[in-house]
């Protein structure tokens, strides 16, 4: 399928790894030119042919640096995914182990630094091109924006306010051209959830339990439909066709194997 993207300009936030690196790797098999910003820019990514920026996102101007160095390099952007998220495992790991009474300020900002304001900052900075070229914006949230009261509930309730931030995104510029969408996987196998030191690793050690045995425990709790955990290639693809050219907006799409089971 021709998803009609050929010679379009693309920012995609997080690129490095996994599922960033996988929107990479296909929005440029789809002739799309492709900046990518991450703290860390690995021999994966240079493979591809982006043009690899090294910029922290979780910091007030490091989202504006990327952009402007995206905007010297392709002119303009039509396409902003932002993708980046996480940060440190061991962060996910204390937003489980404590609750909203224990977890403290500290790790609440720097979940909503790397989760949400990254988001928010470098949307606003490359709202006036994306105004100029009916440009799209992809928010990459997680199927833990709609259980924000399974941990780490840090890192859940910054997607709940990202998901916020897709929908007032939508509404406020989709008069001048400008779509905003959200996608939210479940579990995705990267290194979050197939390292030995990712965050499922950690908790499996944190329990004294196999890594193995607590992954497949953690998806049977989950209540994935198809009892298998995404990868991230499908979800790359479902991106890939979100920033294509079509009328949706403002929605948010979960590629969870049916782990959420309400309408």
């Amino acid at each position: 399928m021709d998803l009609r993207l050929a010679g379009k300009t693309a920012v995609v936030t997080g690129g490095s790894k996994g599922i960033g690196l996988e929107v990479v790797r296909q929005l440029i098999d789809e002739g799309v030119r492709v900046v990518s910003g991450s703290r860390s820019i690995t021999a994966e990514l240079k493979e591809t042919g982006a043009i690899a920026v090294s910029a922290d996102l979780s910091t007030p101007d490091g989202p504006k640096q990327l952009i402007d160095e995206a905007l010297t390099a392709l002119g303009g952007i039509d396409i902003l995914v932002n993708n980046a998220g996480i940060g440190d495992h061991a962060g996910l790991v204390q937003g489980v182990v404590n609750n909203v009474l224990t977890l403290p300020d500290s790790a609440w900002e720097q979940s909503f630094n790397v989760n949400f304001y990254s988001a928010l900052r470098t949307s606003r900075a490359a709202m006036p091109s994306l105004i100029e070229r009916d440009g799209v914006i992809v928010n990459v949230s997680s199927v833990g924006a709609r259980l924000p009261g399974v941990g780490p509930a840090d890192y859940n309730i910054a997607k709940t306010a990202l998901n916020g931030l897709t929908k007032a995104l939508a509404e406020q510029f989709g008069p001048q051209g400008v779509r905003a969408i959200g996608i939210s996987p479940g579990p995705v196998s990267t290194g979050v959830w197939e390292d030995p030191d990712g965050f499922v690793g950690q908790l499996a050690k944190a329990q004294g339990v196999d890594r193995h045995d607590f992954a497949d425990q953690f998806l049977a709790n989950l209540g994935a439909s198809t009892g298998r955990v995404s990868t991230p290639e499908e979800v790359a693809r479902l991106i890939v066709f979100a920033v294509s050219p079509n009328n949706i907006t403002g929605t948010d799409y979960l590629i969870d194997g049916g782990a959420v089971k309400t309408a």
